[in-house]
């Protein structure tokens, strides 16, 4: 049986990230920004360990110029 995920609410998956849990509330009420897939169980909001994982490798760069191109 696979393992599920381990789940972080939005103040948890913030710290993660390095930024304040506002950033990630707007980037998700706007769709733009840091945008990550979510959970929405009952009115709370999860984010999966894997998905914060996959956000920072796909932002990971050897210099600035490919900042640019990855826009």
């Amino acid at each position: 049986m696979e393992k599920l995920d381990k789940l972080f609410t939005t103040e948890q998956a913030a710290k993660e990230l390095h930024i304040s849990p506002r950033t990630l509330n707007n980037a998700r009420s706007t769709g733009t920004g840091i945008v990550i897939s979510y959970h929405k169980i009952g009115s709370r909001v999860f984010y999966r360990q894997s998905d914060i994982e996959a956000y920072i490798e796909k932002n990971k760069f050897t210099h600035t110029g490919q900042c640019k191109e990855s826009l």
